[in-house]
């Protein structure tokens, strides 16, 4: 056994289905799996029902958030044509705006090619604040670019592809300010991996890539080009996956630990590097408070096969079915408090505190 410290981990990039769709999630199940993954911090995503666009929706999730959360949490305000100077209003409530450039589960997108709206977003919202772009390839260039004519800074998500990646690393290169996240999904599948999981299950957005596009991102990584892993934890039910029009999204947050270890041990990366990549990086880039007294024990010896049916996740299933990992979280103490313990979380409901009403004290 090799027990090993590491501080709360983050996961800037989460999707916890409350409000509007808790038979796959909710604040209560997702803060218990982020958790047993060793997350102690979920940045949650505004494509619920009703999204998050205005102050009456902010609060419905809000309330329901401080009911129900185990860990702490942040909510993202999301951007629409409507909300360009309303939702400034609401900049001490929430953890920062997301912009849908692509297609995503939901009503948010806003077409790309409608730089009106994405330059008054870039222009209006706080340069102090984090703005979050799901970006694909061209709308990765020309959010980067809105982005560098507004003197501010942005963040890719979810960067799946070696042509996205190429143009993160050269504007970083230039000093332009973007930061980007990567999905251990995507560094550990690809369109390979289509032989064995059925078609509904190879439903995620963005979509599974190229083996080169996952040997770029590797790469990237290593080159300290890629500055966090978020798990983009999108759970739906099998029932959701095998119907003709699958529902796109993996349950990850119990795993994506054990995943990047596993990249540890294939030599892809170093501990040291890890660290930055899952906690301190992202608690830089999101203006995130600390989290005193807290820490992650994990043993990095301890073998275990990924078995949805004992995962605190509601969806109940996972891409990673009968995958052995080796590094198993088996406590957490968040604020000097046991949170979880050996397979079971401890915290209880309502322990978890809102990062934006902690960064504004």
């Amino acid at each position: 056994m090799t027990i090993i410290e590491l501080p709360g981990l983050i996961d800037p990039h989460v999707h916890l289905r409350e409000p509007g769709a808790t038979h796959k999630e909710d604040w209560d199940t997702g803060t218990q799996s982020a958790l047993a993954g060793g997350i102690t911090t979920v940045l949650a995503m505004p494509n619920t029902a009703p999204p998050i666009v205005d102050a009456d929706a902010l609060k419905l999730t809000l309330d329901a958030a401080a009911e129900k959360c185990r860990c702490d949490y942040g909510i993202y305000l999301g951007a629409t044509k409507e909300n360009v100077q309303s939702g400034l209003a609401l900049t001490d409530r929430v953890a920062g705006m997301k912009m849908y450039l692509d297609d995503t589960y939901g009503t948010l997108e806003i077409d790309w090619r409608d730089l009106t709206t994405l330059n008054a977003h870039m222009a209006a919202w706080p340069k102090d604040m984090p703005l979050v772009c799901h970006a694909e390839e061209r709308t990765t260039a020309a959010a980067i670019m809105t982005a560098f004519v507004n003197d501010r800074s942005v963040h890719i998500a979810h960067v799946s592809r070696k042509s996205e990646i190429d143009i993160i690393r050269a504007a970083k290169e230039k000093g332009i300010k973007v930061t980007c996240e990567v999905g251990p999904h995507h560094l550990f599948m690809s369109e390979d991996d289509f032989e064995w999981l059925a078609p509904g299950y190879r439903e995620v957005r963005p979509r599974l890539a190229t083996k080169a596009d996952q040997e770029a991102l590797w790469q990237a990584i290593a080159d300290g080009v890629v500055d966090c892993i978020a798990t983009d934890h999108a759970p739906h039910l099998p029932s959701e996956k095998d119907r003709e029009n699958p529902s796109p999204g993996y349950p990850q947050l119990e795993v994506s630990l054990a995943l990047m270890l596993r990249g540890v041990q294939e030599g892809r990366l170093t501990l040291e590097q890890l660290i930055p990549l899952m906690s301190t990086n992202i608690r830089r880039i999101f203006n995130l408070p600390e989290q005193p007294d807290t820490v992650v024990e994990v043993d990095l010896d301890a073998k275990w096969i990924v078995k949805a049916a004992e995962m605190k996740s509601r969806c109940g299933w996972s891409p990673y079915e009968g995958w052995e990992l080796k590094g198993q979280v088996k406590k957490v103490t968040l604020r000097g408090e046991v949170a979880f313990e050996n397979g079971e979380v401890t915290a209880p409901k309502g322990f978890g505190k809102n990062v934006a009403e902690l960064r504004n004290k």
